[in-house]
């Protein structure tokens, strides 16, 4: 019995030897960095991988995530899924609302620069990058700032777009209040010199209206400023940028239109998937890798 449990152990092993799945954990000031990578069959980090970021405080395991990668290594790619910390340390699973909230928006780039380099030290020679949702905007604001080398492609998946008038009614119909009150009086004690200050009880991204939000946290969210709105910073990158639009995306603002003036169809690419929601869901997410490798082809060197 325990040689057949031995060949068994054996002939398992061999199966997985090339296609392997681990979680990878990094420093980035002071806190620990979760992600998931998945290496494709015979491939090594040389041969380059995909890092997707999740979109408003989720994790590297939601199910479209999930989706992407497992296709992404079916189709012989190295993928990289990460979890940004909001401020939390080795974070995992959707955001806990309970926790202090202090995390900006703008620490993913710090974030995104830590994996870029975890990856070029380990001898990975070029990487796609992509973001869904809040992640997608997070992915511009990123390359925008650091252009880094190793990353050639960029990917926004249902990326975030800005209108004032949209935001103020999404957020009254998420929580029943106006967003107004709240971000004068982040402002405020942000100009005043204190944007550590915690204001309790405050409807904050997909918290309800019990959550503790630093002044500082919430303005960085909730600002109006040329970078929220995603289609800004396309001039700003130097790479090639695909864009994907949910047909039936009912969260974000006219992914498609909002991007339509700055889609020269070659370096930026503007598509839309057919019947999909914000999330890609199901047969969706096949759609949308089938659109990315098709872009990735269009631009050699990429992976």
């Amino acid at each position: 019995m325990n040689q057949i449990i031995a060949v068994l152990l054996v002939f398992a092993s061999s199966i997985f030897a090339g296609a392997r799945a681990e979680e990878v954990k990094i420093p980035c000031q002071g806190l620990t960095l979760v992600g998931n990578l998945e290496m494709a069959e015979g491939k090594s980090l040389k041969d380059g991988v995909i890092v997707t970021v999740h979109g408003n405080m989720a994790h590297y395991g939601m199910e479209m995530i999930e989706a992407l990668q497992g296709i992404g290594k079916e189709r012989g790619y190295n993928t990289l899924a990460i979890n940004l910390s909001l401020g939390v340390n080795e974070r995992h699973g959707m955001h806990d609302c309970t926790l202090p909230q202090t995390h900006r928006r703008q620490d993913a780039i710090n974030e995104l620069g830590a994996w870029i380099d975890w990856l070029k030290s380990k001898g990975a020679k070029n990487v796609v990058l992509e973001g869904h949702s809040m992640g997608a905007n997070q992915v511009a604001l990123f390359m925008a700032e650091r252009n880094p080398d190793l990353v050639r492609v960029i990917v926004l998946l249902a990326p975030t777009t800005w209108d004032n008038e949209d935001v103020a009614k999404s957020y009254a119909a998420r929580g029943g209040r106006e967003l107004k009150p709240t971000m004068d009086r982040a402002h405020a004690l942000v100009e005043a010199g204190k944007g550590e200050t915690m204001m309790p009880d405050t409807q904050f991204l997909t918290c309800a209206n019990n959550a503790t939000v630093s002044a500082a946290s919430f303005a960085s969210y909730y600002t109006t400023a040329p970078d929220r709105d995603t289609p800004n910073l396309i001039a700003r990158i130097k790479k090639p940028v695909l864009v994907l639009a949910a047909q039936n995306d009912t969260i974000h603002y006219k992914v498609a239109e909002k991007f339509a003036p700055v889609a020269d169809g070659e370096r930026v690419r503007v598509k839309t998937i057919d019947g999909a929601d914000a999330f890609f869901r199901d047969l969706y997410a096949e759609d949308a890798v089938d659109a990315i490798l098709e872009f990735v082809a269009a631009h050699p060197g990429s992976t």
